[in-house]
């Protein structure tokens, strides 16, 4: 008989492939829970003045209310895995929404500049748990047909909320007052927690492995002093002292005693055994890249327009926006295609495109039209989200089931990692090229191209792990479909 496709009313599909209405709804619940915790990432930069006029601290003092947000977050990250499993995914989401609005309700109120960092840090301590329960929660909801198409929905918020964070921060602090920078997460989180309480999912209380206290010390003080030291180096060129240097070398030791602790513990924090899988490692590789090359970049380009055309910061943020939109708008097809013919092809696709968008931008001259860099911006942005929400799907399907817990808080650690690397040393490459000539827009503007050419040698190496992938993606699935018949 000859082989039929499936249908829709296939129950096989429609219990593996089909995205039900259950699925559509904890999308938009963690969604919601998604977009607030990255909005108020960005969110207050925009307003650090007001803040510190109305509070009477100077601008390297409010700072902090960005960078200990920050911080607090890269401390929880790690964290989350182990409490996941302890905790179940579901109560933990819930417990953090519930910390979130609590905290964000006390920032609005703080009438003292170290009460409102107070604040921020534990916000961002909740808000660092968050979000990766919410990705573990989706992951193991979607199973391995339908993650593509699910964590493309869910990275929305991560890519939309630079620029709502910058457009919405200035609205709300000009017409508001900086306090509804934090007021207006009260009602988002009320929503999500009574939609959660009603919809998500309920787990069955399990036994999870004693915490590795030892290894928990280790990544809780090497990650932040790692991404913190780092980030200082690329925003001050290099000129802050020796202070980042130490904290980027300490950084470093404790992590790699991390690394070799979680190798020999018998119940690690997080199982970094995974890495000896070829395909999870290649992924990996492609995250970690790719955080150089996106977050990096997102400093360079608003250099042009600052420095070049002397645009305003408000007018920046929104000339920059194009790159966010060609990311969402790419999401959903990165997603469908992932799920059909695995994410590995897709990721090369991706690789192309943002290749193809990122060289127009290394030869950026001081008076190119804007339609054009906006239309380079959103070629740019479809690669960019061709690629990266893939590798995680990707990275994802490649471990059983059981140990998504430990890889998706190491896949969020090397994002945010190569983050803070791509920022400080791209950074570093743009203030160097500033320095050496004339304070002129043509010279600004041949700045921004020359490191333009370093994003692109970093986005050309990603095709080496990404073509492993494909290799391996293809033979797995070989394997699958040849196991397939003698399991039937």
């Amino acid at each position: 008989m000859a082989k039929t496709e499936p249908t829709r009313t296939d129950p096989t599909v429609s219990e593996d492939e089909r995205i039900t209405p259950q699925l559509w709804g904890l999308s938009v619940i963690l969604t919601l829970g998604g977009v607030m915790s990255m909005f108020t990432s960005t969110v207050v930069n925009v307003a650090l003045g007001a803040v510190g006029e109305e509070l009477g601290a100077s601008l390297g003092t409010t700072q902090w209310i960005a960078s200990g947000y920050l911080i607090a977050q890269a401390t929880m990250i790690p964290v989350s895995g182990w409490a996941s499993r302890r905790y179940g995914a579901t109560r933990l989401w819930l417990v953090c929404v519930a910390l979130f609005a609590g905290f964000s309700a006390l920032c609005a109120a703080a009438t003292s500049i170290e009460a409102l960092i107070a604040f921020r840090v534990l916000q961002g301590l909740s808000g660092g748990l968050l979000v990766p329960a919410g990705q573990i929660l989706f992951a193991v909801a979607a199973g391995p047909k339908r993650l593509g198409r699910m964590m493309s929905v869910l990275s929305i918020p991560i890519y939309l909320a630079p620029v709502l964070g910058t457009l919405f921060g200035s609205l709300l602090a000009d017409g508001l007052g900086w306090q509804w920078m934090f007021l207006v997460n009260v009602p988002i989180a009320v929503i999500s927690l009574a939609a959660g309480l009603r919809w998500l999912p309920r787990e069955t209380a399990r036994e999870a492995p004693p915490m590795d206290w030892p290894g928990l010390a280790l990544v809780m003080t090497g990650l932040p002093a790692l991404v913190y030291g780092v980030s200082q180096l690329g925003e001050s060129g290099g000129s802050a002292g020796a202070l980042p240097l130490v904290l980027v070398i300490a950084g470093a030791v404790l992590l790699t005693g991390f690394v070799l602790r979680a190798l020999r513990a018998r119940t690690p924090l997080l199982n970094l055994r995974l890495f000896k899988d070829a395909a999870f490692s290649s992924a990996a590789v492609v995250i970690f890249c790719m955080g150089v090359a996106l977050f990096g970049a997102m400093i360079v380009l608003p250099e042009y327009y600052l420095r070049a055309r002397h645009e305003s910061l408000v007018d920046t943020g929104l000339l920059t926006a194009p790159l966010a939109l060609g990311t969402v708008a790419a999401l959903p097809l990165a997603g469908w295609f992932t799920d059909r013919i695995g994410g590995a092809r897709v990721i090369l696709t991706g690789l192309i495109v943002t290749i193809v968008g990122t060289v127009p931008l290394a030869l950026i001259g001081a008076q190119d039209s804007y339609w054009w860099l906006s239309a380079v911006q959103v070629v740019r942005g479809c690669g960019i989200g061709l690629t990266t929400t893939p590798a995680l799907a990707t990275g994802l399907v490649m471990v059983p089931k059981e140990q998504i817990p430990h890889a998706m808080p190491i896949f969020n650690m090397l994002q945010r990692i190569g983050g803070s690397c791509g920022t400080s040393i791209l950074t570093a490459l743009l203030a160097h090229r500033i320095a050496t000539g004339p304070d002129t827009p043509a010279h600004a503007a041949a700045a921004v191209a020359h490191t333009h050419w370093w994003i692109v040698a970093i986005t050309a190496a990603v095709v080496i792990p990404s073509i492993i992938l494909v290799r391996l993606e293809a033979r797995r699935r070989r394997t699958a479909a040849t196991a397939s018949p003698a399991a039937a």
